[in-house]
């Protein structure tokens, strides 16, 4: 991989096209081919790609966006950046996912859009969300920034709804070497949208129709996503492996492990399971060099950044507790399944 990825830097280096260009372009096309949807494009990070997507349906003050309880912080304050309200509906507790059965009592007259999150890189589940939007008349931005290669009723996500966020930072399946973000979508009218509004508002140099942003995808990140999207799927294989691996040995060691219904094909960013004694099972693995992660300790209601807001009155218990009990394994392509199972074993030493 590093000679291809070196290969990729040098040619953009010689190109002498250094934001925007060719580059961007063919992994463009390339990440909507592989995501099975007629447009693609690309913006600096995954939280510029969610707030361009709601700024190009006109979300802004007076408007509400539905979004999940528990999920990282970035898809409320896409919300709050563009003036509208986050109203946060709480999990099913078994995917950790929005629960579409909570969705239709949070819809008011106020409601623009529904923003299902992909946690986990688990398929929240997508048609009741759909139906719901379609009967109210509200869109569907999709936050796919953990989500790279899922597959939901056997349909890559990538265009479920009217507009899918993605991040390329270094960690996720897809990762770039900085920060990096795309949309995807089938809707020409929008994808056109977010490619002026990510220009400065501009379709043509020095014409400047709405106040936009500079969120653009540099064209050294495309080239190297061009490369890892090559090896995408056999990554994604990997880390299925381990998740076999794990699902298998920890069960009935009294961890709550990953639930995956049968319409979901995950892409397991996160192996993530639940402790009511997290704290002490992650410094035993510590202890047994086993490095652990929270996705995610502080849920966004909990926040600072939402201390004056109205939100931060709201009562979420399922949201509050997850944040106490959710400990990520290690989880990646780099992984092979013996290091998997000195990691089982581990666990079981504690739990």
């Amino acid at each position: 991989m590093k000679q291809p990825i070196n290969d990729a830097v040098s040619r953009v280096l010689t190109s002498g096209w250094y934001v925007l260009g060719p580059e961007v372009e063919a992994f463009e096309a390339e990440f909507a081919d592989y995501c099975g949807v007629d447009h693609c494009v690309g913006v600096a990070n995954g939280l510029d790609a969610l707030i361009l997507a709601l700024r190009s349906l006109e979300v802004g003050p007076d408007d509400e966006v539905i979004v999940p309880s528990n999920t990282y912080i970035a898809t409320w304050l896409a919300v709050s950046t563009v003036g509208a309200t986050p109203v946060p509906v709480e999990p099913d507790p078994a995917t950790h996912n929005i629960d579409p059965a909570r969705i239709e009592a949070a819809i008011t007259s106020r409601t623009k859009v529904l923003l299902p999150v992909h946690l986990y890189g688990q398929p929240a589940d997508l048609d009741p969300i759909l139906a719901l939007a379609k009967r109210h008349d509200v869109r569907v931005v999709e936050d796919a920034a953990q989500a790279h290669g899922a597959r939901y009723k056997g349909q890559r996500i990538g265009g479920h709804g009217d507009i899918v966020c993605w991040s390329f930072y270094p960690g996720k399946n897809l990762g770039g070497m900085g920060d990096a973000g795309a949309i995807t979508t089938h809707v020409a009218e929008l994808a056109d949208r977010v490619a002026m509004l990510r220009n400065y508002g501009s379709r043509e140099k020095y014409v400047h129709e709405v106040q936009g942003l500079n969120s653009r995808l540099d064209p050294l990140q495309a080239a190297v996503l061009r490369v890892k999207l090559q090896v995408l799927d056999e990554w994604t294989e990997r880390r299925r492996a381990i998740a076999a691996v794990y699902s298998d040995a920890l069960s009935g060691t009294g961890l709550v492990l990953p639930y995956v219904p049968k319409w979901a094909d995950p892409a397991w960013h996160l192996y993530v399971v639940r402790s009511q004694r997290r704290d002490a099972l992650q410094a035993d693995l510590k202890e047994s060099g086993v490095a652990t992660l929270i996705h995610y300790p502080i849920p966004p209601h909990r926040q600072r950044a939402y201390a004056g807001h109205s939100v931060a009155q709201e009562v979420l218990p399922l949201a509050d507790q997850l944040a106490g009990e959710v400990l990520s394994l290690p989880m990646g392509p780099h992984l092979y399944p013996e290091q998997a199972k000195q990691v089982v074993e581990a666990v079981k030493r504690s739990a």
